[in-house]
């Protein structure tokens, strides 16, 4: 069965078989060839039109309405296919409350600002999130704070009001409008839910993509001028012009921690499934399929409207946002030895260049104006030091 889905996927429009490492050789058992609704789907896509590319498969797979893996599956946590920074150590996720704060600060202290999520998972980063706010309360008590969550999965959506909302306020519910639910946080923030960005209300905003670009298809070239083999994700193209114009009109920034690289690797199209990688043709709708953020292309496809910082990896980020600090605030506060250990496991995972430290990257755009006529890109190789410095990217200053 696999065979007619390798036959029909096809690189840019060429049919062609993969050999790659993590792609199948065609000599699995036969147990392996599981005849899922996606690849029945796919099947009869591919017999009544011809070949696809893989961007076209990596998106019926992952989010076809009816069958796609996100749509219906709950893949995070150790039950799942994968586990994210967020749900590993909370944190993660107060650092970057933490940015926004100081992003906030340093734009000058606006009445009103959108906090926006794409691809929210569990809802655990925003929680996150929304706990320093509360923390901070008493700094951003003239704010009037909303949370706009861009998710096409229902069953994600519904994990991420349980996780964000007040119990006691019923949501509100319209799946035919943009806004296809709404509720309040345990905080008394409102929080809304939108199928695409482009749905979300303009408006002075804070933009938030973790580990969300490396999920959109992608196409595969290959025999190009430099690298023998490139990825290329219209998809991300698109959004980054959509959040580089937002920015330039309205203000505010991005923030993108994804793993990828500065326009360096090339084949890294994959798939995982029970934390283990994944024939991407195999058993299709049961696994994740993933493939490196080319930074590089984010940054051209900004088209100089908006500044760029970065990318830097995760550990020199989280380093210059204070994790040490907090991480000694928390060992000193926890009484039992196992949430010791756990919160130390965690910083390691996080930090560790074996592990997530050097894989991760973060990537910023803001407006040129919060750089004061500093260079408009920013990264490991060449930078030139703004004369208003921007946490992770340079350490933590408190105004």
């Amino acid at each position: 069965m696999n065979a007619l889905v390798r036959r029909g996927v096809a690189r840019s429009g060429f049919p062609c078989i993969w050999r790659g490492k993590f792609f199948s050789s065609g000599n699995e058992p036969a147990e392996s060839h599981q005849v899922t609704p996606v690849l029945r789907h796919l099947m009869y896509k591919i017999k009544s039109t011809g070949p696809i590319t893989v961007a076209e498969y990596m998106k019926e797979v992952l989010t076809n309405p009816a069958k796609g893996y996100y749509v219906h599956h709950d893949m995070l946590g150790e039950k799942g296919d994968f586990i994210t920074s967020p749900e590993i150590s909370q944190i993660f996720g107060e650092l970057l409350g933490i940015w926004f704060v100081s992003e906030w600060m340093s734009s000058g202290k606006s009445t009103t600002f959108q906090l926006v999520e794409l691809g929210p998972g569990r809802g655990t980063l925003t929680g996150d999130i929304l706990r320093v706010f509360s923390q901070l309360g008493s700094v951003l008590k003239n704010c009037d704070i909303s949370i706009h969550l861009v998710e096409v999965s229902q069953k994600l959506s519904e994990i991420q009001a349980l996780t964000l909302t007040e119990e006691k306020l019923p949501l509100e519910r319209d799946a035919d409008s943009l806004v296809y639910m709404k509720g309040v946080s345990k905080s008394g923030i409102p929080v809304s839910w939108y199928r695409d960005l482009k749905d979300v209300p303009r408006g002075y905003s804070f933009y938030l993509a973790h580990e969300f670009f490396d999920v959109l298809p992608v196409h595969k070239f290959q025999h190009d001028e430099k690298r023998d083999h490139v990825e290329v994700c219209p998809e991300a193209g698109i959004i980054i012009q959509e959040l580089a114009q937002r920015i330039a009109l309205t203000g505010g920034a991005a923030l993108i921690a994804d793993y990828g690289h500065d326009g360096t690797k090339t084949d890294t199209f994959r798939g995982f499934c029970g934390h283990q990688l994944h024939d991407v043709l195999t058993a299709p709708g049961t696994a994740d399929l993933t493939a490196d953020v080319d930074f590089s292309y984010l940054r051209r496809m900004a088209q100089g409207k908006v500044a760029s910082l970065g990318p830097v990896e995760q550990r020199t980020f989280l380093k210059n946002m204070g994790i040490d600090v907090r991480l000694k605030v928390l060992l000193d506060n926890a009484d039992e030895a196992s949430v010791k250990q756990q919160l130390l496991r965690g910083y390691d995972m996080l930090m560790n260049p074996q592990k997530m430290g050097e894989r991760f990257n973060f990537f910023a755009l803001l407006p040129h104006q919060r750089l004061h006529g500093a260079s408009q890109e920013r990264n490991g190789r060449q930078s030139k030091t703004p004369t208003s410095s921007v946490a992770g990217f340079d350490e933590l200053v408190w105004q």
